[in-house]
């Protein structure tokens, strides 16, 4: 297994160099065939979506940075821990206009069951399809 930094999915994503774009989708379909296997980490994951959504760099929305990113994420040949939480998190970052890092929470909180979030950012207020209610320290 090899880790995969964050350049190579940035390469692969975005095609602004088109030599090493190349080389990347090679890659990604030696793992997509099974032939290697990959892995990488949430931070990886975080700092691809903030690039990708920057408007000083590439500017996609939160809509296009997840159907970009969904499909790497989903193949066979990369290898992560949290994968269905990473996959959720994209979905409700998708869906809500919330920081990336916010909906990995959302995504985690989902899984484990738990409701309520000690937080002072009022972006959470407004989270579609989830179950999550913000609270503060009092």
């Amino acid at each position: 297994m090899t880790f995969v930094d964050t350049n190579i999915f940035i390469r692969y994503l975005t095609r602004d160099d088109p030599e090493k774009a190349s080389a990347c989708y090679r890659l990604f379909e030696k793992a997509k065939l099974g032939q290697i296997e990959l892995t990488t980490s949430e931070s990886v994951i975080a700092e691809i979506v903030f690039i990708l959504s920057s408007r000083r760099l590439y500017g996609l929305s939160h809509q296009d940075v997840r159907v970009r990113l969904y499909p790497i994420i989903s193949l066979p040949g990369l290898k992560l821990t949290n994968r269905r939480r990473y996959l959720r998190a994209l979905d409700v970052y998708s869906d809500n206009n919330i920081d990336f890092e916010d909906a990995i929470s959302i995504a985690a909180m989902e899984r484990q069951k738990i409701s309520q979030i000690y937080s002072y950012d009022e972006d959470l207020d407004q989270v579609k399809g989830c179950e999550v209610s913000r609270i503060e320290p009092e």
